[in-house]
């Protein structure tokens, strides 16, 4: 019989933070499980459930008894397996016996390599009863939970205490023991709103129930959009603060959701509104209220709260709000005007006593790297380089800042507010709270030169020392967010975009450390770090990935230029000569590797003795200044579609000229010209990797 089965756990309050990926991560596994013991087809994903107190499944047309199976076994090999009188060995032996079965019920398979035993087991499907406890116990400890606790006399663990388990199929209670609970058919709802003791007297009413009677919302993703539903009515025209991390936390803290509105006094918006957000955000789980729906909407005094009651008058729970929030604000009010008191240039000694690394020196002894750094790099630019020396070193000021030691999420946008209480220029302002920036993906590129300068002195000094004193990101794990910054550095370079070449920054940010520091091929790893990003990066953003290999193969210094070559490599791949000649050159690539040492050091006309090769000589040497002249205006789509013209000669020569002569003289000058013809043809990218 197919029907619903339902399975909860009711606990203590689940971490917030982690509730969805509890929930998801438990479907995955009984789903997993169920559907290889046959209870329900692969593709049923069921419903999860996901609220403070509880986690549960519930799973359509699943079984209640399995289908009989026939369980295949794999043994050993037969050479392995049967010995030279032809008995069983006692590896053949030991595998009978795991299996259940005799010599002659074994069968033999080849599976292309070798053939092998098997042993084919038909099993009687057993009913769910004899399964689900056991899975659930199995799923539980496969879930993503870093600390476990353990709760009264027994020996169970989970994140939080476990109060009671359901487990039920169609209408009847599936029998069964779960860290130390029995399944039985009775839940609680809301701490508050709910009626007490819950039944559920069939597995597939239990969200509605649980609504009915205990006033929750079982879905996660339903509570969810209900609360941005009512984020949204509540505003009535305002914009509430867009935060997808604080959506899915406050989800996470309520069972019924209600949304109310509360204020504090307008005194406090004195204070930087990115404070105010964050103390509402961070400490108190609010959404603040802007005054408007546009992107420069300003901070009212206003905010939202997501409660956990849904009453007729919610009086105390607003005011209640409001004098939380207070002390919380009045903090932020204390550490920003403390911190006016003493200018950025007046904290700079402090860094000299805050260790960044202890190989790469202190943070005073970085903030000495990054002013020269940031000005090389704003000399290349043609910036202003007291405005990039002075914005590098006010830049990590705000570091030993009350409020930055409270919040360190504001570093930067504090020193921006503060450099400006100080007097400094609005460029220098602007280059210290930017100079952070890109901070993930698809976030904002610093934006003017000197900012530009600043920002990617910061981001390369990281690199370059830590790829130095060999501190190189593996697998997941990047402590220093090496990734991120050389992502930072390739977007500015491309995207803002900067003429920079990117192997004279790196020997740049190297000249600022001591050369004895430095240990290993630090050098190719960074640029192979750098290559590697950028490839993702590329083809992330939907280019093909053979066009993005044939560029990179060159590796371009340029990474400003890398569009421009995307771009003509697509239009080249477009025309109905670029399949030939990306052949061809594959051809020409191959022989040269093999060969390329014989080649002469320059065409001599006078052994061209074939007219297939004069005639492709004389294009070439017609075509070259064309080209060089295209490349050096950075028309590479031009130069390109120019090669397209050599498809014919090329052919030409490969069906009517033998490369590989007898004659050593012959045999050097083809290959110096097929040399000179690679040259040209590979200065835009290495067309021979878009040949199939």
């Amino acid at each position: 019989m197919k029907a619903t089965l339902l399975i909860e756990l009711l606990t203590e309050e689940l971490p917030p933070k982690s509730l969805a990926k509890l929930g998801l991560s438990f479907r995955e596994q009984m789903q997993k499980a169920l559907a290889e013991a046959g209870f329900i087809e692969a593709a049923n994903a069921g419903r999860w459930y996901a609220t403070p107190r509880r986690l549960a499944l519930q799973f359509d047309d699943c079984l209640e008894s399995q289908p009989d199976r026939v369980i295949e076994k794999k043994g050993p090999a037969v050479a392995a397996g049967v010995g030279a009188d032809g008995t069983a060995t006692k590896a053949l032996e030991g595998f009978m016996r795991s299996a259940g079965v005799e010599f002659a019920q074994l069968e033999k398979l080849n599976d292309g390599k070798a053939e092998y035993f098997v042993a084919r087991i038909k099993k009687t499907g057993g009913r769910i009863d004899e399964y689900l406890a056991g899975m659930v116990e199995a799923a539980l400890k496969k879930l993503p939970v870093a600390k476990l606790m353990r709760w009264g006399d027994g020996d169970a663990q989970f994140v939080r205490p476990v109060h009671g388990l359901i487990l039920m199929h169609d209408g009847r209670t599936v029998g069964g023991e779960v860290l130390g609970l029995p399944s039985r058919n009775i839940t609680r709802g809301h701490r508050f709103m709910s009626v007490g003791v819950i039944d559920i007297p069939r597995a597939e009413d239990y969200e509605a129930i649980l609504e009915k009677e205990g006033r929750v919302i079982a879905s996660f993703d339903k509570r969810r959009e209900m609360i941005r539903q009512q984020l949204d009515a509540v505003a009535a025209g305002r914009s509430w603060l867009q935060d997808d991390a604080l959506l899915d936390e406050v989800t996470a803290l309520v069972e019924f959701p209600a949304v109310y509105e509360a204020g504090f006094d307008d005194e406090f918006l004195a204070v930087p509104q990115e404070c105010l957000i964050l103390t509402m955000k961070a400490n108190q789980k609010y959404f603040p209220l802007m005054d408007g729906t546009s992107s420069a909407a300003k901070l009212t005094n206003r905010f939202l709260v997501v409660s956990n009651m849904k009453v007729a008058d919610p009086t105390n729970i607003v005011t209640g709000n409001a004098r939380v929030v207070r002390p919380r604000l009045s903090d932020a009010k204390f550490f920003f005007e403390t911190d006016k008191k003493t200018p950025l240039s007046a904290r700079i000694g402090k860094l000299s006593r805050v260790v960044y690394h202890n190989k790469l020196g202190s943070q005073g002894e970085r903030v000495d790297r990054l002013v020269k750094l940031a000005a090389k790099i704003a000399q290349r630019l043609g910036a202003d380089v007291a405005q990039a020396e002075r914005a590098a070193l006010l830049a990590k000021a705000d570091l030993v800042s009350d409020m930055v030691g409270e919040f360190p999420e504001l570093q930067g946008i504090m020193g921006r507010y503060y450099a400006l209480s100080d007097g400094e220029s609005a460029v220098v302002a602007d280059a210290i709270q930017s100079h952070y920036q890109p901070r993930f993906n698809g976030d904002a590129l610093p934006q003017g030169q000197v900012a530009c300068a600043v920002a990617l002195a910061d981001k390369l000094d990281a690199l370059v020392g830590f790829f130095g004193i060999g501190q190189i990101p593996t697998g997941d794990k990047d402590p220093f967010g090496l990734r991120r910054a050389a992502l930072g550095v390739l977007r500015m370079l491309m995207d803002t975009p900067l003429p920079l070449a990117l192997p004279g920054l790196i020997d740049d940010a190297a000249a600022g450390f001591a050369p004895e520091l430095f240990s290993g091929d630090w050098r190719a790893a960074s640029a192979d770090f750098f290559k590697e990003r950028l490839r993702h990066m590329l083809r992330d953003a939907g280019h093909d990935p053979k066009a993005v290999d044939a560029v990179l193969a060159l590796d371009p210094t340029r990474i400003d230029q890398v569009p421009a070559r995307l771009a003509a490599v697509k239009a080249f791949a477009a025309l109905p000569e670029a399949d030939a000649l990306a052949a061809a050159n594959k051809r020409i690539v191959n022989i040269l590797r093999k060969s390329g040492a014989e080649a002469g050091d320059a065409i001599d006309s006078a052994l061209l003795a074939e007219d297939a090769e004069k005639a492709l000589w004389l294009q070439v040497e017609a075509v070259a200044p064309g080209i060089e002249a295209q490349l050096a205006a950075a028309d590479y789509a031009g130069a390109l579609k120019a090669l397209a013209g050599l498809r014919g000669a090329v052919d030409a020569f490969f069906d009517g000229v033998m490369v590989m002569a007898e004659d050593a003289k012959l045999r050097a000058n083809r290959l110096a010209l097929l040399l000179r013809l690679a040259g040209l043809m590979n200065r835009v990218a290495d067309i021979s990797r878009l040949s199939a």
